[in-house]
């Protein structure tokens, strides 16, 4: 390949990097995020990570006083609303509840999710969902909490593992980077690299891929050792940081 030609592909490649980043932008832009459970200490430290982004976010519980109580203490925009409201029309849907609460809540919002929505599953399957200790996980039929997720979701709308690691405490601290990975799973690549771009919202953290949807459980209880590990030593906010990749 001769010089001139090597130069017209770097800046035909340079010009595809800028016009994919600006897509990403335009796309931040325009997203609605809802985070169903976001009165919860998970849930509101996302919210108020991806507002203070600049994203439009929407905070969604059962309790519509909670829901606009949360976005007051939010602020940066942020709306509070009952559940199927909050997804109604929202691009990507952050669901936070507690596991006791998952398939129950997913029944209720079915027919409120739009077509193409993203659904970004954290929960946690502990054992304190049943009276048994807060460090250990249950076993799922479905496989993970994303999989028993992906069960109740309406077609067309992908299902992405994710945020499982984040400490609610160091979210909480907005003006302070977190210092953790967060290992993405799922099985549309596009909806992964849509969830990619929310993690790029949170100064500090870093999107890992961490393969198909059936790989959730691994996380899920990487999310309980952490659990452990904070308990042991008496901290609130350990993380994890994948090296060598």
């Amino acid at each position: 390949m001769s010089r001139e030609s090597a130069e017209k592909c770097r800046i035909v490649s340079d010009r595809a990097r800028l016009a994919s980043r600006l897509r990403s932008i335009i796309d931040n832009v325009e997203r609605t995020i809802a985070v169903v459970g976001g009165t919860g200490a998970e849930g509101f430290g996302l919210a108020l990570r991806f507002a203070r982004a600049g994203a439009a976010v929407r905070i969604g519980s059962r309790d519509l006083a909670r829901a606009q109580e949360a976005a007051r203490r939010a602020g940066n925009g942020v709306v509070g609303m009952l559940n199927a409201d909050a997804v109604r029309d929202a691009q990507i849907v952050v669901l936070t509840v507690p596991l006791a609460a998952q398939i129950a809540t997913l029944k209720s919002l079915k027919n409120s999710f739009q077509p193409g929505a993203i659904l970004v599953d954290a929960t946690v399957p502990l054992e304190a969902a049943i009276g048994g200790r807060v460090s250990r996980t249950l076993a799922l039929w479905a496989g993970s909490a994303a999989e028993q997720a992906a069960r109740y979701v309406p077609d067309g709308v992908a299902v992405v593992a994710a945020f499982h690691c984040l400490s609610a405490e160091v979210l909480a601290h907005a003006d302070q980077p977190v210092d953790c990975d967060v290992l993405i799973c799922g099985d549309s690549p596009d909806a992964k690299a849509a969830v990619r771009e929310l993690v790029n919202l949170i100064p500090g953290a870093r999107a890992v891929d961490a393969g198909p949807l059936e790989n959730a459980r691994l996380i899920e209880s990487l999310a309980a050792l952490l659990i452990s590990l904070n308990l042991r030593h008496k901290v609130k906010g350990s993380g994890v940081r994948i090296t060598g990749i």
